[in-house]
């Protein structure tokens, strides 16, 4: 076996050659693969080996010999540290590029279907300051309650007060809140012995409502002063309707708990997707970026071709979002969904818009499909919005089985996409087309709808 030439603190000059999924630099020494946080292909580094594994290595940039077109200069280096904004130092063209290539990657690497027709991803006209919600760690740092968010592949907090992607209004209310709660003595979570109170605080915003919901996550029932805490912030942040405590007292990376108690006003927000209003509760799912979800479920509906008699499946169907905004162009939509708040939240959303011809049901998709195939139920439109895993086998092998006409899938993960597609094609399904949107600006993620249609 080769020894490996470089070594844990040796200090080489690489040239970088690709970005990797996660939008590390990749350079090669000697066909090693060495990731450099903060590089772009075609520069060239200075720099100083971090850790040396069996198959590839970290390294760190201490001279940037040679800088490529598409870098940003004047940036917050902490985003790019904490994994924020990991795409930070990179013009807007320059990602986007990036998002589509690893779309085309997948299909011909993972997929092998080369022929696939990916068509040009759809960028926001402001791609910053578009998240309509953040989950923010509290610690004690310098004696003080702190906000901001964990170096990457750690638990130690970096403090931080400009998220740069996230609505400015949500960062400015994660402050009031912070302070609110160190005004009043309530103790940060320490982590290394499940100890001490605020674990997190989360704020979700409406697009569109501008409805505000503070969620503190706590370890234990006990918040002393809540009364007088949720009125203070409040009066701070009048656009506040909903302040819920939810509680984890498990030693666990896992944000939420499974209890949620409403200190003020209503346990939920309302906002609007497409023409219609929907009801967000503090452990259900909505797309984080309001105007590249309405995009991307445009395109959906689009790929859909859909007929005033079709039966539409809606599996992961979250709060209800997809079905609920095409409901008014078929006969019936038929929604799955695992998790119960969800599932409340969609029935609601479905009476809020008079809408009739909806039914929503908890379940998983993988189980509850194969029961409606025996009990008769066909779907003349699937529609798959699952999480990054990707779908289940058993699912695949139900949907193929139900046969519909044609199945979009919606995807934030271009590779389980990939796989899933290359199973569908195998069992009788031509893909179509692949629209890629860009649903996370300044990082490497990138969100999918795919259509496939029964050969």
């Amino acid at each position: 076996m080769k020894t490996l030439s470089i070594q844990k603190n040796d200090t080489i000059t690489v040239s970088i050659i690709d970005l990797s999924h996660d939008g590390l630099g990749v350079a090669k020494v000697e066909g090693y693969p060495l990731f450099i946080e903060n590089t772009l292909p075609g520069e060239e580094a200075e720099v100083l080996v971090l850790k040396t594994g069996k198959k590839f290595g970290f390294a760190k940039v201490l001279n940037l010999l040679k800088e490529s077109p598409d870098r940003v200069k004047d940036i917050d280096e902490t985003l790019i540290r904490t994994g924020i904004a990991p795409l930070h130092h990179m013009t807007y063209e320059g990602q986007l590029a990036f998002k589509e290539q690893q779309v085309n990657n997948v299909f011909q690497r993972i997929a092998k279907m080369p022929e696939t027709k990916v068509l040009p991803i759809i960028g926001m006209d402001n791609p910053v300051e578009y998240r309509n919600k953040a989950q923010i760690p509290v610690r004690k740092v310098n004696g003080q309650l702190s906000t901001g968010f964990f170096r990457k592949n750690s638990h130690d907090l970096v403090p931080l007060e400009n998220y740069y992607i996230q609505d400015p209004k949500i960062d400015e209310a994660i402050i009031i809140v912070r302070d609110v709660m160190e005004k009043y003595g309530v103790k940060a979570y320490i982590e290394a012995e499940n100890n001490g109170n605020l674990r997190h605080i989360i704020v979700k915003r409406g697009h569109y409502s501008n409805e505000m919901m503070i969620v503190l996550v706590t370890r234990t029932p006990k918040l002393f002063n809540y009364e007088k805490m949720v009125q203070e912030i409040h009066q701070q942040l009048p656009e506040v309707v909903s302040i819920v405590q939810n509680i984890n007292p498990d030693a666990t990376n896992v944000i939420l708990g499974k209890t949620n108690k409403t200190l003020f006003g209503q346990n939920y927000i309302t906002d609007e997707l497409l023409g219609k209003k929907y009801r967000i509760s503090a452990q259900s799912f909505y797309q984080v970026n309001t105007v590249q979800a309405e995009v991307l479920y445009q395109k959906a509906i689009e790929f859909a071709n859909l007929r005033k008699s079709d039966t539409v499946i809606d599996a992961y169907c979250g709060i209800g979002t997809i079905g609920l905004s095409l409901a008014d162009k078929v006969d019936k939509v038929l929604g799955l969904e695992v998790n119960p708040d969800a599932i409340a939240d969609a029935k609601i959303n479905a009476k809020m818009n008079d809408i009739n011809n909806v039914k929503f049901e908890i379940g998983r998709a993988e189980y509850l499909m194969p029961t409606w195939l025996k009990d008769g139920i066909e779907a003349d439109v699937l529609i798959v919005d699952p999480p990054r895993k990707g779908l289940a086998e058993s699912f695949i092998d139900t949907a193929v089985e139900m046969a519909p006409k044609k199945i979009v899938y919606v995807s934030c993960n271009p590779a389980s996409l990939a796989r899933d597609c290359q199973l569908f094609a195998d069992k009788g399904y031509e893909l179509k087309q692949v629209q890629p949107v860009d649903m996370f600006p300044q990082t490497p993620h990138v969100e999918c709808v795919a259509e496939l249609i029964k050969k």
